[in-house]
């Protein structure tokens, strides 16, 4: 029987960085409001970057991986359950209904659900392994050994990421891309061409232009051709996980639709991480999720937002390091600015205008943080290079790492 025993002042549905940086914003911010943190995992909201390289590589535990600690919650008073899925919203009566059937009133609601692995539609998909939660990559991690044959369906970032992890255990690793380029070509092939080195460098076969249209025991089928395939690993991208919201009836297009200020439609109800399109962008990464949560927590607040940084994915795969800021529309002309003995150190992606709307730098050639100003003011050429390339150093050697995204603390 449904029950409506409690108010909640905040109840945040999802258990990922984007729903701990907006509760943690909002206590350090001083809201004493009551708040309720609702994920369908067994685990604590974690950071998932370390997924696709150190749980992979060696015997990680959850507790590295946490976003923050159980006394965290605790000491804020941050009610967190775990293991718990939201079955329902109702905008109306303003009450999340859970799975066991209780029913909760909020007084604002923070959907940050996230987004779960895209299914190709071929025979035997079923077979395949997935690597979205700590779970996922524990039993992934398990079913791999020395010898191992795997074949990894998909060259984007998780792909690449889980081919280097995966050689490095040992394994025989085939990667299997539809394109005819690494991340589907979106970061042009002088990118492409340096990572396909580094990989074939770690024992990694790469076949590009190539469908698998079937998973079988011990094998894959691409066409005619069988590739031998103790583990399949589907990396084929993610899909919003906007369920609820389009239940509830909130607009949906390739995820939760927010304006600027992380609001949907109902102006009680936010959406940040993977599973919201905040102004008519969608961005799946740890960057974003995290500044987002915050951001979500200042506009509930009535505060203002500061301006939107550029975006900043990062990517750690064997050896190498790629960090690619900003956001290129697609119709840019792609210049390589530098180069280094391993590769093309900075690459450019220059509009029609002349200016540069995304940059990807390697091996650490240039502090992101540092950078995502410059491509936020929409730099020419000359000018970022000015910043990048002193006249005293030209093309030479690179400066220190800047700071990284954590992976696995400690």
């Amino acid at each position: 029987m449904n029950r409506s025993d409690r108010s909640v002042d905040l109840i945040v549905i999802g258990g990922g960085v984007a729903a701990v940086r907006c509760v943690r914003a909002l206590r350090r911010r001083g809201s004493t409001e009551s708040i309720l943190l609702v994920g369908d995992e067994p685990h604590l909201p974690y950071n998932r970057p370390p997924l696709s390289k150190e749980v992979l590589g060696a015997d990680v535990g959850i507790d590295l991986l946490l976003a923050e600690s159980p006394a965290w919650y605790e000491r804020r008073g941050i009610e967190v359950r775990t293991g718990t899925r939201a079955a329902a919203i109702d905008r109306d009566r303003r009450t999340v209904e859970l799975e066991n059937g209780e029913r909760l009133r909020f007084g604002r609601l923070l959907l940050a659900t996230g987004a779960a692995p895209r299914l190709p539609p071929i025979p035997g998909v079923e077979r395949g392994f997935v690597l979205r939660t700590f779970d996922d990559a524990v039993r992934l991690r398990t079913a791999v050994r020395p010898g191992v044959r795997v074949v990894i369906v998909g060259g984007g970032f998780i792909g690449v990421e889980t081919a280097a992890a995966l050689a490095a255990r040992g394994a025989e690793v085939t990667v299997v891309e539809l394109g005819d380029a690494l991340w589907g070509g979106a970061l042009g092939s002088d990118l492409s061409a340096w990572a396909v080195g580094a990989l074939e460098r770690h024992g990694v076969s790469i076949r590009f232009g190539t469908a698998v249209t079937g998973i079988d025991a011990g094998s894959v089928s691409i066409g005619d051709e069988r590739l031998g395939a103790d583990v399949t690993v589907l990396c084929v991208g993610v899909s919003p996980r906007d369920e609820l919201a389009r239940a509830a009836g909130l607009p949906c297009d390739n995820g939760i639709v927010t304006d600027a200020r992380y609001a949907t439609a109902d102006e009680e109800i936010f959406a940040a991480g993977d599973v919201a399109r905040v102004d008519g962008r969608r961005i799946e990464h740890w960057h974003a999720a995290r500044e987002g949560g915050e951001r979500a927590a200042l506009a509930m607040l009535g505060r203002e937002l500061p301006e939107a940084r550029a975006p900043w994915i990062y990517s750690d795969f064997g050896d190498r390091h790629l960090d690619v800021v900003g956001a290129a529309a697609g119709d840019e002309r792609i210049e390589v600015l530098a180069d280094e003995d391993h590769g093309p150190a900075a690459v450019a992606w220059v509009d029609t205008a002349e200016r540069v709307t995304q940059l990807a730098v390697t091996g650490g050639f240039a502090d992101a943080e540092v950078v995502r100003p410059l491509i936020s003011s929409r730099p020419t050429v000359a000018e970022l290079e000015r910043a990048l390339l002193p006249a005293d150093r030209g093309t030479a050697s690179a400066p220190a790492n800047g700071p990284r995204a954590p992976s696995v603390p400690g």
